[in-house]
């Protein structure tokens, strides 16, 4: 009985270890298109800015 239960006890935390896994696997995704969402915007003010400068 006792390895019954130790065995679903198991089971559940392995499944939980892996789902938090993922889920911070994702965060970190989330988070990195982010920072490269805002890196290409900035890239393209500062381009825009630049070329617009050297035309006047």
């Amino acid at each position: 009985m006792a390895r019954t239960i130790l065995t679903i006890a198991g089971v559940v935390l392995a499944i939980w270890l892996v789902l938090t896994i993922i889920g911070a696997l994702m965060s970190m995704l989330k988070l990195f298109f982010f920072i490269g969402f805002v890196a290409v915007v900035v890239y393209l003010a500062v381009t825009l800015i630049s070329k617009s400068s050297r035309n006047r």
